[in-house]
């Protein structure tokens, strides 16, 4: 059991509890963000997708549009990628000279292919010159108007080539204000089981700024455990939370010593499902919100006595009325399942990562691989 919550405070925000919403191609856009907050506690940290620098420099319609933030969203939290530390300089300039974000935390834990080929993502910090020009430009930038900035790695690029207690060190070396590492190599993705111990063993070396534990808490008692077993200074939830914002609520009760609350009834799923949809119409327009609500409808019905052809229909759902009937049809008393419980999202299985050619010939080298992708998102 956990003796004491974990204080964590990044920059000159306290994040009560020390939870953060890991940012989601796709998922964690501003209806997602402030349904977890509903949930949980304002006071903790949910970060919007993914941002390219490139396309906050060039300013793509798409990537500004993503730039989101709800009127009571605070501190607004906006995770950035990029390679090269001239475009990561200049996006930072521009989103603190604007006052878009009060946060910024840069992402070198991506594994998804077209990131690692071009050098980004989990893939970068094996150039350690590199990574920090990179940490360094952002914290520079962002110094100035007061807003700290964190960074997020993983343990490395396979069993090989592990990066994260190097990238630790120069993180926080370079004026990083917190650092969180995802317990996988970006060869497992999200398969097998996080190593935790290798967020113990980080906590060791990295001792000015708070350590962040991330991998594998689907539950209230997986954050506990996380927190007991490394001594990590918060915890970062990721896929645990899909189909599931109120995970946010039962971790709030359990850091805080509350009893955790029981999983919500199908009639009450139902009515969280139907608030994202408004919420999702209310930021993209009803049409292209409803659509983008179809993803989370597996997550959230996941073990629910659910007909397979009122499945189908859900998955395919368009308006807001349509949604509203198809939710009629569920079955309000229906409890929470056991079988909700545990790992979801995707998980895939370990594959080789695509690096750009000649990668790790030399970890020392500093040169910037090709051109960041001018568009952000999954």
């Amino acid at each position: 059991m956990l003796s004491a919550a974990p204080t964590l405070k990044i920059g000159p925000y306290a994040v009560d509890p020390a939870v953060v919403l890991a940012p989601m191609a796709g998922i964690t856009n501003v209806a997602f963000r402030q349904l977890c907050r509903e949930f949980g506690s304002p006071t903790s940290l949910y970060v919007c997708e993914m941002i390219t620098a490139r396309a906050i420099v060039e300013r793509d319609s798409k990537t500004m549009e993503m730039i989101t933030f709800g009127a009571d969203e605070h501190p607004r939290s906006l995770q950035l990628y990029g390679v090269d530390p001239t475009s990561m300089r200049e996006a930072t300039k521009l989103i603190v000279g604007e006052d878009r974000a009060d946060h910024i935390d840069m992402n070198f834990g991506c594994p998804v292919p077209k990131v690692t080929r071009k050098g980004g993502g989990a893939a970068l910090p094996y150039k350690r010159q590199l990574f920090r020009q990179i940490v360094r430009a952002a914290v520079r930038a962002a110094e100035p108007a007061g807003v700290p900035v964190t960074v997020k790695f993983r343990i490395g690029i396979d069993d090989e080539h592990l990066t994260y207690l190097d990238a630790g060190r120069i993180a926080e070396d370079e004026g990083a204000q917190a650092v969180a590492l995802h317990a996988r190599t970006a060869a497992q993705r999200y398969s097998g089981q996080a190593d935790w111990t290798a967020i113990a063993r980080l906590k060791e070396v990295v001792s000015s700024v708070p350590v962040l534990g991330n991998g594998d808490i689907f539950s209230a008692q997986d954050a506990l455990d996380m927190v007991a077993r490394t001594g990590c200074d918060g915890v970062v939830v990721g896929r645990g939370c899909l189909g599931r914002p109120w995970l946010f609520g039962e971790l709030q009760a359990a850091f805080r010593g509350e009893p955790v609350p029981a999983g919500p009834s199908l009639g009450r799923v139902a009515e969280i499902l139907g608030r994202h949809g408004r919420l999702l119409a209310a930021h993209l327009g009803e049409e292209k919100g409803l659509r983008d609500l179809r993803k989370h409808m597996a997550w959230y019905l996941k073990g629910f006595p659910v007909g397979a052809e009122l499945r189908r229909s859900l998955a395919m759902v368009s308006t807001l009325t349509e949604l509203d009937d198809l939710l009629g049809g569920l079955d309000p008393d229906a409890p929470f399942p056991q079988d909700a419980e545990g790992p979801r999202g995707r998980q895939g299985s370990p594959a080789k990562v695509v690096l750009p050619e000649g990668w790790l010939d030399d970890p020392e080298d500093a040169m910037t691989p090709s051109a960041e992708d001018v568009h952000s998102g999954g």
